[in-house]
Protein backbone atom coordinates (compact mmCIF):
# COMPACT_ATOMS: atom_id res chain seq x y z
CA UNK A 1 0.00 0.00 0.00
CA UNK A 2 2.77 2.33 0.74
CA UNK A 3 4.32 2.16 -2.62
CA UNK A 4 1.23 2.82 -4.17
CA UNK A 5 0.52 6.00 -2.44
CA UNK A 6 0.69 9.02 -5.04
CA UNK A 7 0.58 12.63 -4.73
CA UNK A 8 -2.89 12.01 -5.73
CA UNK A 9 -3.94 9.92 -3.28
CA UNK A 10 -2.59 12.17 -0.94
CA UNK A 11 -4.77 14.94 -1.70
CA UNK A 12 -7.29 13.11 -1.80
CA UNK A 13 -7.48 11.89 1.95
CA UNK A 14 -7.18 15.57 2.86
CA UNK A 15 -9.85 15.89 0.84
CA UNK A 16 -12.07 13.20 2.97
CA UNK A 17 -10.89 14.84 6.34
CA UNK A 18 -7.71 11.68 6.98
CA UNK A 19 -3.89 12.53 6.80
CA UNK A 20 -0.75 10.14 6.77
CA UNK A 21 1.87 9.43 9.60
CA UNK A 22 4.67 6.78 10.35
CA UNK A 23 5.54 5.42 13.45
CA UNK A 24 9.30 6.79 12.73
CA UNK A 25 11.46 7.70 10.18
CA UNK A 26 13.03 4.46 9.37
CA UNK A 27 9.06 2.74 9.56
CA UNK A 28 8.79 2.42 5.50
CA UNK A 29 4.76 1.72 6.33
CA UNK A 30 2.42 5.17 6.38
CA UNK A 31 -1.01 5.01 8.38
CA UNK A 32 -4.02 6.93 7.56
CA UNK A 33 -5.17 8.95 10.82
CA UNK A 34 -8.98 10.14 11.21
CA UNK A 35 -9.32 11.47 15.04
CA UNK A 36 -12.39 11.50 16.55
CA UNK A 37 -11.50 14.91 17.91
CA UNK A 38 -9.50 17.32 15.52
CA UNK A 39 -7.50 20.52 16.40
CA UNK A 40 -7.85 23.72 14.55
CA UNK A 41 -7.11 27.05 14.62
CA UNK A 42 -10.08 29.68 14.43
CA UNK A 43 -8.35 31.93 11.89
CA UNK A 44 -9.96 35.02 14.05
CA UNK A 45 -9.06 34.06 17.23
CA UNK A 46 -4.99 33.33 17.35
CA UNK A 47 -3.70 34.67 20.40
CA UNK A 48 -0.90 37.19 20.62
CA UNK A 49 0.81 37.43 24.30
CA UNK A 50 2.50 40.57 25.11
CA UNK A 51 5.88 38.36 24.88
CA UNK A 52 5.25 36.90 21.51
CA UNK A 53 4.19 41.20 20.51
CA UNK A 54 7.68 41.78 21.40
CA UNK A 55 9.00 39.45 19.99
CA UNK A 56 7.72 39.95 16.85
CA UNK A 57 8.44 43.74 17.27
CA UNK A 58 11.97 43.43 18.52
CA UNK A 59 13.09 42.00 14.57
CA UNK A 60 16.39 40.74 14.07
CA UNK A 61 14.47 37.95 12.10
CA UNK A 62 13.28 37.69 8.70
CA UNK A 63 10.15 35.53 7.16
CA UNK A 64 10.22 34.46 3.48
CA UNK A 65 7.83 32.04 2.05
CA UNK A 66 8.33 28.29 -0.59
CA UNK A 67 12.22 29.09 0.12
CA UNK A 68 13.29 26.62 1.14
CA UNK A 69 10.16 24.02 1.65
CA UNK A 70 12.94 21.21 1.52
CA UNK A 71 14.88 22.91 4.42
CA UNK A 72 11.82 22.95 6.62
CA UNK A 73 10.82 19.99 6.20
CA UNK A 74 14.54 18.29 7.04
CA UNK A 75 13.90 19.96 9.92
CA UNK A 76 10.58 19.09 11.35
CA UNK A 77 11.75 16.05 10.72
CA UNK A 78 14.88 16.24 12.39
CA UNK A 79 14.61 15.01 15.97
CA UNK A 80 14.54 11.78 17.69
CA UNK A 81 11.07 10.68 17.58
CA UNK A 82 9.59 12.18 14.11
CA UNK A 83 6.49 10.81 11.91
CA UNK A 84 7.94 12.17 9.00
CA UNK A 85 9.25 9.17 7.30
CA UNK A 86 11.60 9.03 3.42
CA UNK A 87 7.94 8.15 1.52
CA UNK A 88 6.44 11.18 3.23
CA UNK A 89 9.20 13.31 2.65
CA UNK A 90 9.20 12.55 -1.10
CA UNK A 91 5.63 12.91 -1.16
CA UNK A 92 5.09 16.45 0.32
CA UNK A 93 8.23 17.71 -1.68
CA UNK A 94 6.10 16.81 -4.83
CA UNK A 95 2.77 18.29 -3.44
CA UNK A 96 4.95 21.68 -2.93
CA UNK A 97 6.54 20.94 -6.80
CA UNK A 98 2.94 21.12 -7.95
CA UNK A 99 2.00 23.73 -6.02
CA UNK A 100 -0.23 22.19 -3.61
CA UNK A 101 2.14 22.59 -0.62
CA UNK A 102 3.52 25.70 1.20
CA UNK A 103 6.07 26.40 3.91
CA UNK A 104 7.05 29.52 6.00
CA UNK A 105 10.21 30.51 7.03
CA UNK A 106 11.59 32.60 9.78
CA UNK A 107 15.63 33.33 9.25
CA UNK A 108 18.27 35.21 11.55
CA UNK A 109 20.72 36.05 8.75
CA UNK A 110 21.32 33.15 6.81
CA UNK A 111 20.76 30.30 9.56
CA UNK A 112 17.00 28.86 9.38
CA UNK A 113 16.04 29.12 12.77
CA UNK A 114 12.32 28.30 12.62
CA UNK A 115 9.42 27.22 10.20
CA UNK A 116 5.83 25.87 9.33
CA UNK A 117 4.69 23.67 6.62
CA UNK A 118 1.43 22.38 5.42
CA UNK A 119 -1.00 21.33 2.15
CA UNK A 120 -3.56 23.78 0.85
CA UNK A 121 -7.05 22.60 -0.69
CA UNK A 122 -9.04 25.11 -1.43
CA UNK A 123 -9.62 27.12 1.39
CA UNK A 124 -8.24 24.72 3.97
CA UNK A 125 -4.54 25.08 4.87
CA UNK A 126 -3.51 21.71 6.66
CA UNK A 127 -0.87 22.37 8.82
CA UNK A 128 1.54 19.73 9.05
CA UNK A 129 4.33 20.35 11.46
CA UNK A 130 6.65 23.37 12.84
CA UNK A 131 9.80 23.48 14.22
CA UNK A 132 11.90 25.93 16.19
CA UNK A 133 15.71 26.76 16.76
CA UNK A 134 15.16 29.59 18.89
CA UNK A 135 12.90 30.71 21.36
CA UNK A 136 9.68 32.07 19.73
CA UNK A 137 10.53 30.72 16.29
CA UNK A 138 7.84 28.50 15.45
CA UNK A 139 5.74 31.17 17.79
CA UNK A 140 6.23 33.70 15.30
CA UNK A 141 6.46 31.56 12.52
CA UNK A 142 2.80 30.70 13.29
CA UNK A 143 1.83 34.59 13.59
CA UNK A 144 2.55 35.22 9.98
CA UNK A 145 1.21 32.37 8.74
CA UNK A 146 -2.48 33.04 10.84
CA UNK A 147 -2.08 36.30 9.53
CA UNK A 148 -1.40 35.44 5.40
CA UNK A 149 -4.46 32.80 5.70
CA UNK A 150 -6.79 35.26 6.96
CA UNK A 151 -5.57 37.31 4.16
CA UNK A 152 -5.98 35.27 1.32
CA UNK A 153 -9.37 34.14 2.11
CA UNK A 154 -8.84 30.60 4.26
CA UNK A 155 -11.86 29.73 6.81
CA UNK A 156 -9.83 26.33 8.08
CA UNK A 157 -6.33 26.16 9.10
CA UNK A 158 -6.43 22.45 10.68
CA UNK A 159 -3.55 21.46 12.94
CA UNK A 160 -4.57 17.81 13.44
CA UNK A 161 -4.09 17.39 17.15
CA UNK A 162 -4.55 19.34 20.03
CA UNK A 163 -1.55 20.22 22.05
CA UNK A 164 -0.89 22.52 25.23
CA UNK A 165 1.20 24.81 23.00
CA UNK A 166 -0.72 25.12 20.10
CA UNK A 167 -3.88 26.00 22.90
CA UNK A 168 -2.10 28.60 24.76
CA UNK A 169 -2.32 30.43 20.89
CA UNK A 170 -5.97 29.93 20.63
CA UNK A 171 -6.42 26.48 18.65
CA UNK A 172 -9.27 24.93 19.89
CA UNK A 173 -10.34 20.73 19.55
CA UNK A 174 -14.08 20.21 17.36
CA UNK A 175 -15.49 16.66 16.66
CA UNK A 176 -14.80 14.60 13.94
CA UNK A 177 -18.05 15.72 12.77
CA UNK A 178 -17.98 19.29 13.21
CA UNK A 179 -14.63 18.94 11.43
CA UNK A 180 -15.91 17.32 8.46
CA UNK A 181 -18.41 20.36 8.16
CA UNK A 182 -15.66 22.70 8.37
CA UNK A 183 -13.80 20.81 6.10
CA UNK A 184 -16.49 20.46 3.04
CA UNK A 185 -16.96 24.33 3.59
CA UNK A 186 -13.72 25.12 2.95
CA UNK A 187 -12.87 22.51 -0.13
CA UNK A 188 -16.08 24.47 -1.87
CA UNK A 189 -14.32 27.95 -1.35
CA UNK A 190 -10.83 29.49 -3.21
CA UNK A 191 -8.06 30.90 -1.53
CA UNK A 192 -4.66 31.86 -1.65
CA UNK A 193 -1.58 31.48 -0.53
CA UNK A 194 0.58 34.43 -1.93
CA UNK A 195 -2.62 36.63 -2.32
CA UNK A 196 -1.85 39.45 -5.13
CA UNK A 197 -0.70 42.95 -3.32
CA UNK A 198 -0.18 41.35 -0.35
CA UNK A 199 2.82 42.79 1.90
CA UNK A 200 2.82 42.02 5.55
CA UNK A 201 5.28 44.24 8.27
CA UNK A 202 5.82 43.67 12.03
CA UNK A 203 3.36 45.64 13.39
CA UNK A 204 0.46 44.61 11.14
CA UNK A 205 1.16 41.25 12.44
CA UNK A 206 1.73 42.09 16.21
CA UNK A 207 -0.93 43.83 16.33
CA UNK A 208 -4.04 41.46 14.71
CA UNK A 209 -4.30 38.69 17.29
CA UNK A 210 -8.16 37.70 17.28
CA UNK A 211 -9.18 41.19 15.49
CA UNK A 212 -9.56 40.90 11.76
CA UNK A 213 -6.91 41.25 9.18
CA UNK A 214 -5.29 43.66 6.72
CA UNK A 215 -3.16 43.15 3.94
CA UNK A 216 -1.18 46.16 4.36
CA UNK A 217 2.03 47.62 2.96
CA UNK A 218 5.62 47.40 3.78
CA UNK A 219 9.15 49.26 2.97
CA UNK A 220 11.10 48.06 5.65
CA UNK A 221 11.50 45.84 8.47
CA UNK A 222 11.48 42.04 9.01
CA UNK A 223 9.18 40.95 6.91
CA UNK A 224 4.19 17.24 18.00
CA UNK A 225 5.91 18.96 21.57
CA UNK A 226 9.74 20.41 21.77
CA UNK A 227 11.17 22.22 24.43
CA UNK A 228 10.33 25.28 23.80
CA UNK A 229 8.21 26.01 21.33
CA UNK A 230 5.90 22.69 20.01
CA UNK A 231 5.16 21.42 17.16
CA UNK A 232 2.38 19.29 15.63
CA UNK A 233 2.46 15.65 15.52
CA UNK A 234 5.79 14.94 16.98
Amino acid sequence: MTDQITPELLLHAYAIGIFPMAESVTDPTVHWIDPRRRGVFPLDGFHISRSLQRAILRGGYRVTVNTDFAGVLAACADRPETWINDTLTALYVSLHRQGDAHSLEVWEGDDLIGGVYGVVLGAAFFGESMFSRRTNASKIALAWLVHRLRAGGFTLFDTQFLTPHLASLGAQEISRAAYHLRLQHALGRRAAFDPPGYAPYPSLISSSGASGSSTGSVTSGATKPESQDSTHRS
